[in-house]
């Protein structure tokens, strides 16, 4: 393996990762609501592009019998690019809606396959050492992604709106060819920068015979190995103990954020006379992907060094208490309307900050759950359900927003927040998961 720093890679390749998936998630809302599309059409069709995370499992064991995961990366990032590029070339068009949907899906599939092959490639690439040391760095690149692409581009595509006078469809593809001349670069850089391990080779891999998490021999890696494998995890995974409350908490415990995540963002960026708070891409950028993404960050980090410290069952319900009640700061926001830019950026900063602590929950119990024999697997479908959790309230946030308004729809999210407590009181932890061994 030719020796590169990891510092010349590492953080490139998790921006990279990052960008696509806060454009397809986050940036494609603010488009369409510019464009004029209705809350209900914005949330449903930007909902289904979680699909491609939804289904990453069933197709993530064959990139081990195509090519290399460095070939993977890079050509996922040149088709990121592309796509990228398709989407500014249609926003201007007449046919804008079909066009830019099209390309978000070939970014959504070519962004979920560019996770399995990144994050693949990292244990090949690092020594267990770097893999610990790097974690926190890959995810700091991971957030930074998210506040440039959520933050600064939504914030320059407002810009362009004022040069060029309030047009809109060639702002955003102005921005988007911007972003398309980013990946290129990136697909070049990573294309010369990334090492080539001895390990990253397609066709075999390690087999584990005795289901015991040990490998046992290998073989060639065929498409019916696959599919016994797979069967194999799926019915292991159905055979945990307690399988079908783990399965309704994945889908549940996110259920109030499952509703809110899209039209918050709405909510903020909409018309006073439509009821929402009518900010300007430029603040929505300050608001929501900065500010509210540091409350996210930091929640986040409180998070795991109290459930580091006294286990996962201890701080539940804290947890659970912070990621629901501070919805209820968009319940004041609908009503109270607030005009002061620091009174929004601050309750957004209470959501997200308590979001990203009662967060840290979800994810420990995915870890939890998928303990045992075939945990990568298992924990390949958590993620499936993670991202269905949330694929299933977007379909029809929207249109239940438009049907009773903004302040009522926030009611009901709070309302919703009942469901994360039943579903919470309904899980068995072990009292020493998580905690700091003596």
């Amino acid at each position: 393996m030719n020796k590169k720093s990891p510092w010349s890679w590492i953080p490139t390749l998790y921006f990279a990762e990052g960008l696509p998936y806060v454009a397809v998630m986050t940036i494609s809302i603010i488009l369409y609501k510019q464009l004029g599309m209705s809350n209900a059409d914005i949330t449903f069709y930007t909902s289904w592009l979680y699909l491609p995370w939804v289904i990453k499992p069933l197709w993530s064991p064959f990139i081990d019998l195509i090519k290399t995961k460095r070939w993977w990366i890079t050509s996922m990032q040149l088709l990121i690019g592309a796509a990228f590029g398709g989407v500014a070339f249609t926003i201007p068009t007449d046919f804008w809606l079909q066009g830019t949907l099209f390309f978000f899906w070939v970014m959504a599939f070519s962004s979920a396959t560019h996770d399995i092959a990144a994050d693949g490639f990292y244990m090949l690439g690092l020594t267990q050492h770097d893999q610990a040391w790097f974690v926190g760095i890959r995810s700091t690149f991971y957030r930074f992604a998210t506040i440039f692409g959520q933050g600064i581009l939504v914030m320059i595509a407002g810009n362009l709106q004022v040069i060029f006078r309030n047009s809109i469809p060639f702002s955003w593809s102005l921005m988007f060819y911007g972003v398309t001349g980013i990946f290129i670069a990136l697909w070049l850089w990573h294309s010369y920068i990334l090492p080539h391990p001895s390990e990253d080779e397609p066709r075999t891999h390690v087999l584990d015979i005795e289901g015991d998490g040990i490998g046992d021999d290998i073989k060639s890696v065929t498409v019916m190995s696959i599919l016994r494998d797979f069967r194999k995890t799926i019915s292991t995974f159905l055979g945990k103990e307690q399988f079908l409350i783990a399965i309704l908490f994945m889908l549940l415990y996110r259920m109030p954020e499952g509703l809110l995540a899209k039209v918050s963002a709405l909510f903020l960026i909409d018309s006073i006379h439509n009821g929402g708070l009518g900010l300007s891409p430029q603040e929505y950028g300050l608001v929501q992907g900065t500010v509210g993404v540091i409350g996210l960050t930091l929640g986040g980090i409180l998070g795991g060094i109290c459930a580091g410290r006294d286990g996962l069952k201890k701080w539940l319900w804290p947890m659970v208490c912070a990621i629901t009640l501070p919805d209820i700061v968009y319940v004041y926001m609908a009503y109270a309307m607030p005009s002061s830019l620091l009174i929004i950026n601050i309750c957004v900063f209470i959501e997200q900050f308590g979001y990203g602590f009662g967060f840290t929950a979800y994810m420990l119990y995915l870890i939890y759950y998928s303990r045992g024999n075939y945990k990568t697997s298992h924990y390949a479908l958590c993620t499936a359900f993670m991202a269905l959790s949330m694929m299933i309230p977007g379909l029809f946030a929207g249109a239940l927003q438009e049907a009773v308004g903004y302040r009522s729809f926030f009611l009901v999210v709070m309302v919703c927040c009942a469901i994360t407590f039943i579903i919470a009181s309904l899980v068995k932890i072990d009292s020493s998961f998580g905690k700091k061994e003596p």
